[in-house]
């Protein structure tokens, strides 16, 4: 099952993601694939929940926009040490309107402090500029207790 997952991911990494836009349901099989894997990786103990809303159906997006947002939600708030920890994924599609929304749990003590760069975050905004110009909003919040982010697209 992990390796029909990981060829999945790699071969839409590989092909499909040299195209400019991608259809939606391709960016979520891939961020579909991404999740079950963090659930192996954290034995189904961390309550991950992931919903998308609106019709998907012939909309296209850039591609790998979406996953950077996913990873941190992983990489800097979730670990099988911290019993309470969430991470909660929303896509909404409404009419030429995309809302993608990534919350998640943070550690009471940072333990990965020292290892914030912001270079992920900086590379989807350039990303973000080159193929939304002007047509996107990002509201980024950091809360002591939960990480927050929000992007807005105009399809």
């Amino acid at each position: 099952e992990v390796i029909a997952k990981l060829s999945q991911m790699m071969r839409y990494m590989i092909y499909d993601s040299n195209h400019p836009r991608v259809l939606l349901s391709k960016e979520l099989e891939y961020m579909e694939n991404y999740i079950s894997l963090e659930r192996l990786r954290l034995n189904n103990q961390i309550p991950i929940k992931f919903t998308v809303e609106g019709n998907t159906e012939e909309v296209w997006i850039a591609p790998l926009i979406f996953i950077t947002f996913l990873e941190n939600a992983f990489k800097h708030g979730v670990s099988n040490s911290n019993p309470k920890a969430w991470v909660t994924i929303d896509i909404q599609i409404q009419g030429k309107q995309c809302v993608y929304t990534v919350e998640n749990s943070k550690p009471s003590s940072n333990v990965n402090g020292t290892e914030k760069s912001g270079i992920g975050l900086q590379n989807v905004q350039r990303r973000l500029e080159l193929s939304y110009p002007h047509q996107y909003q990002i509201k980024i919040e950091d809360k002591p207790d939960l990480y927050f982010v929000q992007l807005q697209l105009e399809l």
